[in-house]
Protein backbone atom coordinates (compact mmCIF):
# COMPACT_ATOMS: atom_id res chain seq x y z
CA UNK A 1 0.00 0.00 0.00
CA UNK A 2 0.84 3.43 -0.21
CA UNK A 3 2.50 5.43 2.58
CA UNK A 4 1.96 9.52 3.21
CA UNK A 5 5.53 10.93 3.59
CA UNK A 6 4.96 14.39 4.96
CA UNK A 7 2.09 16.52 4.14
CA UNK A 8 2.06 16.35 0.25
CA UNK A 9 4.12 13.33 -0.95
CA UNK A 10 2.85 9.72 -1.60
CA UNK A 11 5.67 7.02 -1.21
CA UNK A 12 4.12 4.47 -4.23
CA UNK A 13 5.25 1.16 -1.80
CA UNK A 14 4.60 -1.25 -4.53
CA UNK A 15 6.33 0.74 -7.42
CA UNK A 16 4.14 0.52 -10.16
CA UNK A 17 6.38 0.41 -13.49
CA UNK A 18 6.31 2.13 -16.77
CA UNK A 19 6.05 -0.55 -19.09
CA UNK A 20 5.78 0.87 -22.37
CA UNK A 21 6.29 4.50 -23.97
CA UNK A 22 5.63 6.26 -27.09
CA UNK A 23 6.36 9.57 -29.19
CA UNK A 24 5.02 11.24 -32.14
CA UNK A 25 6.82 14.52 -33.15
CA UNK A 26 6.33 16.91 -36.30
CA UNK A 27 8.71 18.17 -38.97
CA UNK A 28 9.99 20.96 -36.28
CA UNK A 29 10.44 18.57 -33.49
CA UNK A 30 12.23 15.94 -35.66
CA UNK A 31 14.80 18.63 -36.85
CA UNK A 32 15.83 19.16 -32.79
CA UNK A 33 18.26 17.09 -30.35
CA UNK A 34 16.21 13.97 -29.91
CA UNK A 35 14.20 14.16 -33.24
CA UNK A 36 15.64 10.86 -33.83
CA UNK A 37 14.46 9.35 -30.84
CA UNK A 38 10.99 9.92 -31.75
CA UNK A 39 8.87 6.64 -32.92
CA UNK A 40 6.63 8.46 -35.14
CA UNK A 41 7.81 11.73 -37.38
CA UNK A 42 5.56 13.32 -39.95
CA UNK A 43 6.29 16.25 -41.59
CA UNK A 44 2.79 17.20 -42.62
CA UNK A 45 1.55 19.26 -39.77
CA UNK A 46 -1.60 18.22 -40.61
CA UNK A 47 -1.11 14.83 -40.47
CA UNK A 48 -3.46 14.45 -43.60
CA UNK A 49 -6.19 15.76 -41.97
CA UNK A 50 -8.22 18.64 -43.19
CA UNK A 51 -7.64 20.94 -39.85
CA UNK A 52 -5.17 21.30 -36.94
CA UNK A 53 -7.58 20.04 -34.47
CA UNK A 54 -8.10 16.71 -36.35
CA UNK A 55 -4.10 16.74 -36.88
CA UNK A 56 -3.88 16.65 -32.72
CA UNK A 57 -6.49 14.15 -32.61
CA UNK A 58 -4.76 12.00 -34.96
CA UNK A 59 -0.95 12.42 -33.52
CA UNK A 60 -3.13 10.71 -30.02
CA UNK A 61 -4.52 8.13 -31.75
CA UNK A 62 -0.80 7.27 -33.64
CA UNK A 63 0.75 7.82 -30.01
CA UNK A 64 -1.64 5.14 -28.36
CA UNK A 65 -1.57 2.81 -31.33
CA UNK A 66 2.12 2.58 -31.02
CA UNK A 67 2.54 1.89 -27.17
CA UNK A 68 0.18 -0.87 -27.24
CA UNK A 69 2.05 -2.22 -30.50
CA UNK A 70 5.27 -2.05 -28.29
CA UNK A 71 4.13 -3.38 -25.34
CA UNK A 72 1.79 -6.45 -27.38
CA UNK A 73 -1.45 -4.91 -25.91
CA UNK A 74 -4.77 -4.11 -27.43
CA UNK A 75 -7.45 -2.15 -26.46
CA UNK A 76 -8.88 -4.36 -24.02
CA UNK A 77 -6.34 -4.92 -22.38
CA UNK A 78 -5.77 -1.58 -20.54
CA UNK A 79 -8.53 -0.81 -18.06
CA UNK A 80 -8.44 2.90 -17.77
CA UNK A 81 -6.87 5.50 -20.16
CA UNK A 82 -6.14 9.80 -18.88
CA UNK A 83 -5.70 12.08 -21.44
CA UNK A 84 -5.47 15.36 -21.93
CA UNK A 85 -4.47 18.33 -24.55
CA UNK A 86 -4.78 21.88 -24.59
CA UNK A 87 -7.69 22.36 -26.64
CA UNK A 88 -11.35 23.79 -25.80
CA UNK A 89 -13.29 20.62 -24.23
CA UNK A 90 -10.59 18.29 -24.65
CA UNK A 91 -11.52 17.59 -28.13
CA UNK A 92 -8.17 16.36 -29.62
CA UNK A 93 -8.15 13.72 -26.77
CA UNK A 94 -12.19 13.35 -27.36
CA UNK A 95 -11.70 12.45 -31.09
CA UNK A 96 -8.59 11.24 -31.14
CA UNK A 97 -9.14 8.05 -28.85
CA UNK A 98 -13.09 7.46 -29.18
CA UNK A 99 -12.64 4.82 -31.62
CA UNK A 100 -10.11 2.80 -28.70
CA UNK A 101 -13.48 1.79 -26.36
CA UNK A 102 -11.60 2.26 -23.32
CA UNK A 103 -12.73 3.88 -19.96
CA UNK A 104 -11.43 7.13 -20.21
CA UNK A 105 -10.63 9.86 -17.82
CA UNK A 106 -10.44 13.37 -19.84
CA UNK A 107 -7.83 16.12 -17.76
CA UNK A 108 -7.20 19.24 -18.32
CA UNK A 109 -3.47 20.18 -16.41
CA UNK A 110 -2.17 22.28 -19.33
CA UNK A 111 1.56 21.53 -19.92
CA UNK A 112 1.78 19.45 -16.54
CA UNK A 113 -1.19 17.12 -17.90
CA UNK A 114 1.76 14.60 -18.29
CA UNK A 115 2.65 14.03 -14.77
CA UNK A 116 -0.76 14.52 -13.65
CA UNK A 117 -2.07 11.60 -16.25
CA UNK A 118 1.13 9.24 -14.62
CA UNK A 119 0.46 10.19 -11.06
CA UNK A 120 -3.44 9.34 -11.50
CA UNK A 121 -2.49 5.94 -13.37
CA UNK A 122 0.33 4.84 -10.75
CA UNK A 123 -2.26 5.70 -7.73
CA UNK A 124 -4.69 3.14 -9.90
CA UNK A 125 -2.34 0.56 -9.89
CA UNK A 126 -0.57 0.73 -6.36
CA UNK A 127 -3.94 0.45 -5.02
CA UNK A 128 -4.94 -2.67 -6.89
CA UNK A 129 -7.69 -0.81 -9.08
CA UNK A 130 -6.13 -1.11 -11.98
CA UNK A 131 -3.63 -3.96 -13.82
CA UNK A 132 -2.64 -1.42 -16.65
CA UNK A 133 -3.76 2.29 -17.37
CA UNK A 134 -2.41 4.75 -20.12
CA UNK A 135 -1.46 8.19 -19.72
CA UNK A 136 -1.51 10.24 -22.87
CA UNK A 137 -1.70 13.92 -23.50
CA UNK A 138 -0.33 16.27 -27.07
CA UNK A 139 -0.35 19.78 -28.26
CA UNK A 140 -0.30 21.00 -31.57
CA UNK A 141 0.93 24.55 -32.68
CA UNK A 142 -1.02 25.76 -35.03
CA UNK A 143 -4.43 24.65 -33.11
CA UNK A 144 -2.93 26.28 -29.59
CA UNK A 145 -1.83 29.40 -31.72
CA UNK A 146 -5.89 29.62 -32.94
CA UNK A 147 -7.08 29.07 -29.53
CA UNK A 148 -4.38 31.16 -27.32
CA UNK A 149 -3.01 33.62 -29.42
CA UNK A 150 -3.86 34.44 -32.83
CA UNK A 151 -4.46 32.73 -36.31
CA UNK A 152 -1.20 32.04 -38.15
CA UNK A 153 -2.33 34.19 -40.67
CA UNK A 154 -2.97 36.91 -38.92
CA UNK A 155 1.34 36.92 -39.10
CA UNK A 156 1.77 38.31 -34.99
CA UNK A 157 4.67 38.85 -33.46
CA UNK A 158 6.38 36.46 -30.90
CA UNK A 159 7.44 38.55 -28.10
CA UNK A 160 11.08 37.05 -26.72
CA UNK A 161 10.11 35.59 -23.61
CA UNK A 162 7.44 33.50 -25.60
CA UNK A 163 7.80 29.31 -26.47
CA UNK A 164 6.92 27.02 -28.77
CA UNK A 165 4.27 25.21 -28.62
CA UNK A 166 5.61 21.42 -29.64
CA UNK A 167 3.48 19.34 -32.28
CA UNK A 168 4.09 16.33 -30.62
CA UNK A 169 2.42 13.81 -28.28
CA UNK A 170 3.41 11.10 -25.81
CA UNK A 171 1.64 7.84 -24.67
CA UNK A 172 2.73 5.36 -21.53
CA UNK A 173 1.48 2.81 -19.96
CA UNK A 174 1.29 1.53 -16.29
CA UNK A 175 1.29 -1.64 -14.77
CA UNK A 176 2.34 -3.09 -11.74
CA UNK A 177 6.18 -3.71 -10.40
CA UNK A 178 8.48 -5.72 -13.17
CA UNK A 179 10.51 -3.74 -14.67
CA UNK A 180 12.00 0.21 -14.62
CA UNK A 181 11.19 2.84 -15.01
CA UNK A 182 9.71 2.80 -11.43
CA UNK A 183 7.23 5.16 -10.05
CA UNK A 184 8.32 5.64 -6.54
CA UNK A 185 6.52 8.76 -5.06
CA UNK A 186 4.58 11.20 -5.94
CA UNK A 187 3.95 14.83 -4.85
CA UNK A 188 0.61 16.48 -6.39
CA UNK A 189 0.81 20.18 -6.83
CA UNK A 190 -1.20 22.90 -5.22
CA UNK A 191 -2.49 25.73 -7.52
CA UNK A 192 0.35 28.80 -7.38
CA UNK A 193 -0.58 32.22 -9.12
CA UNK A 194 1.45 35.44 -8.15
CA UNK A 195 -0.60 37.93 -10.02
CA UNK A 196 1.75 37.40 -13.58
CA UNK A 197 -0.77 38.29 -16.17
CA UNK A 198 1.54 38.17 -19.64
CA UNK A 199 0.49 35.67 -21.73
CA UNK A 200 3.52 35.30 -23.53
CA UNK A 201 5.42 34.58 -20.46
CA UNK A 202 4.57 31.45 -19.31
CA UNK A 203 7.86 30.57 -17.70
CA UNK A 204 7.62 33.43 -15.02
CA UNK A 205 4.42 32.21 -14.25
CA UNK A 206 4.68 28.53 -13.70
CA UNK A 207 8.42 28.78 -12.19
CA UNK A 208 7.15 29.56 -8.83
CA UNK A 209 4.71 26.54 -9.08
CA UNK A 210 7.68 24.13 -9.62
CA UNK A 211 9.77 26.14 -7.13
CA UNK A 212 7.00 25.15 -4.27
CA UNK A 213 6.25 21.29 -4.95
CA UNK A 214 9.71 20.39 -5.69
CA UNK A 215 11.00 22.48 -2.08
CA UNK A 216 7.50 20.21 -0.34
CA UNK A 217 9.12 17.19 -1.92
CA UNK A 218 12.67 17.91 -0.59
CA UNK A 219 11.03 18.37 2.87
CA UNK A 220 8.53 15.60 2.93
CA UNK A 221 11.34 13.01 2.13
CA UNK A 222 14.09 14.41 3.34
CA UNK A 223 15.95 14.38 0.50
CA UNK A 224 18.27 16.91 -1.87
CA UNK A 225 19.60 17.56 -5.36
CA UNK A 226 22.56 15.64 -4.80
CA UNK A 227 19.92 12.67 -4.12
CA UNK A 228 19.44 12.62 -7.70
CA UNK A 229 20.86 12.13 -11.64
CA UNK A 230 18.37 14.52 -13.03
CA UNK A 231 15.81 17.21 -12.06
CA UNK A 232 13.83 17.46 -15.20
CA UNK A 233 10.67 20.22 -15.11
CA UNK A 234 8.78 20.59 -18.09
CA UNK A 235 8.16 23.35 -19.76
CA UNK A 236 9.34 26.17 -17.84
CA UNK A 237 11.63 27.18 -20.83
CA UNK A 238 14.79 29.54 -20.53
CA UNK A 239 13.36 31.92 -18.63
CA UNK A 240 11.08 29.83 -16.17
CA UNK A 241 14.42 27.83 -15.75
CA UNK A 242 16.66 30.08 -14.66
CA UNK A 243 13.84 32.10 -12.75
CA UNK A 244 13.39 28.45 -10.81
CA UNK A 245 17.25 27.59 -10.07
CA UNK A 246 17.56 31.24 -8.66
CA UNK A 247 13.99 30.46 -6.17
CA UNK A 248 14.72 27.22 -5.22
CA UNK A 249 18.77 28.82 -4.57
CA UNK A 250 16.56 31.43 -1.76
CA UNK A 251 15.00 28.27 -0.37
CA UNK A 252 18.98 26.84 0.19
CA UNK A 253 18.39 24.07 -2.46
CA UNK A 254 21.00 24.53 -5.33
CA UNK A 255 19.77 22.35 -8.56
CA UNK A 256 21.72 24.02 -11.53
CA UNK A 257 24.06 20.90 -11.79
CA UNK A 258 21.32 18.42 -12.12
CA UNK A 259 18.57 20.94 -13.56
CA UNK A 260 17.13 19.94 -17.29
CA UNK A 261 13.67 21.47 -18.99
CA UNK A 262 11.85 19.38 -21.74
CA UNK A 263 11.50 22.95 -23.29
CA UNK A 264 15.36 23.17 -23.88
CA UNK A 265 15.70 19.52 -25.04
CA UNK A 266 13.27 19.81 -27.34
CA UNK A 267 14.26 21.78 -29.32
CA UNK A 268 18.43 23.90 -30.34
CA UNK A 269 17.93 27.10 -29.61
CA UNK A 270 20.81 28.27 -31.76
CA UNK A 271 19.20 27.26 -34.60
CA UNK A 272 15.45 26.63 -34.00
CA UNK A 273 13.68 30.15 -33.98
CA UNK A 274 11.66 29.35 -30.63
CA UNK A 275 12.39 32.52 -28.72
CA UNK A 276 12.89 30.84 -24.68
CA UNK A 277 12.04 27.28 -25.64
CA UNK A 278 9.07 24.52 -25.97
CA UNK A 279 6.19 24.51 -24.25
CA UNK A 280 2.70 22.81 -24.88
CA UNK A 281 1.08 19.27 -23.11
CA UNK A 282 3.26 17.64 -26.11
CA UNK A 283 6.40 19.07 -25.00
CA UNK A 284 7.32 17.14 -22.08
CA UNK A 285 5.52 13.95 -23.08
CA UNK A 286 7.27 13.60 -26.17
CA UNK A 287 10.80 14.38 -24.30
CA UNK A 288 9.73 11.69 -21.44
CA UNK A 289 8.41 9.28 -23.53
CA UNK A 290 11.32 9.26 -26.40
CA UNK A 291 14.57 10.32 -24.61
CA UNK A 292 13.72 9.84 -20.54
CA UNK A 293 12.16 6.68 -20.39
CA UNK A 294 14.91 4.51 -22.49
CA UNK A 295 17.85 6.44 -20.12
CA UNK A 296 16.28 4.90 -17.22
CA UNK A 297 15.57 1.43 -18.61
CA UNK A 298 19.01 1.74 -19.80
CA UNK A 299 20.34 2.45 -16.26
CA UNK A 300 21.84 5.82 -17.53
CA UNK A 301 19.88 7.25 -14.80
CA UNK A 302 19.06 5.74 -11.98
CA UNK A 303 16.91 8.22 -10.25
CA UNK A 304 15.18 11.17 -11.16
CA UNK A 305 12.40 14.26 -10.65
CA UNK A 306 9.79 14.81 -13.06
CA UNK A 307 7.84 18.08 -12.76
CA UNK A 308 5.62 18.77 -15.36
CA UNK A 309 4.23 22.47 -15.02
CA UNK A 310 0.85 24.09 -16.37
CA UNK A 311 -0.60 27.44 -16.82
CA UNK A 312 -3.80 26.83 -15.86
CA UNK A 313 -5.73 29.92 -18.05
CA UNK A 314 -8.10 30.16 -20.56
CA UNK A 315 -8.66 32.62 -23.49
CA UNK A 316 -11.76 33.79 -21.62
CA UNK A 317 -9.25 34.70 -18.45
CA UNK A 318 -6.86 36.07 -20.14
CA UNK A 319 -9.41 38.27 -22.47
CA UNK A 320 -10.78 39.82 -18.88
CA UNK A 321 -7.68 40.54 -17.94
CA UNK A 322 -7.15 38.01 -15.16
CA UNK A 323 -3.26 36.63 -13.41
CA UNK A 324 -2.31 32.75 -14.24
CA UNK A 325 -2.54 30.49 -11.85
CA UNK A 326 -0.23 27.52 -12.23
CA UNK A 327 0.62 24.45 -11.38
CA UNK A 328 3.24 21.68 -10.96
CA UNK A 329 3.18 17.89 -10.16
CA UNK A 330 6.21 15.70 -9.37
CA UNK A 331 7.39 11.93 -9.85
CA UNK A 332 9.97 10.14 -8.74
CA UNK A 333 11.07 7.86 -11.40
CA UNK A 334 13.55 5.40 -11.27
CA UNK A 335 15.67 2.26 -12.15
CA UNK A 336 15.29 0.52 -8.80
CA UNK A 337 11.68 -0.09 -6.97
CA UNK A 338 11.52 0.95 -3.65
CA UNK A 339 13.08 -0.56 -0.52
CA UNK A 340 11.10 -1.34 2.60
CA UNK A 341 9.69 1.69 3.95
CA UNK A 342 12.13 3.63 6.77
CA UNK A 343 10.57 6.56 8.23
CA UNK A 344 10.41 9.51 6.13
CA UNK A 345 13.46 8.72 4.24
CA UNK A 346 12.86 7.29 0.46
Amino acid sequence: MATNIGQYTLRLDQSPSIIGSAAIGGKKEAEGPIGRMFDIVNNDALFGQKTWELAESEMQHQAAQKVLDKCNLAPGDIQYLFAGDLLNQLVASHYGLRELGIPFFGLYGACSTMAESLILSSMLVEGGLAKKVMAITSSHFCSAERQFRFPLEYGGQRTPTSQWTATAAGACIVAECSQPPYVRAVTVGCIEDKDVKDLNNMGAAMAPAACTTIKRYFQDTLTGPDNYDLILTGDLGQVGSDLLIQLLQREGYDIKKKHADCGLILYDQRTQDVHAGGSGCGCAAAVLCSYIIPAIKEGKIKDMLFIATGALMSPVSVQQGQSIPCIAHLLHLSSTPNPKPQGGNL
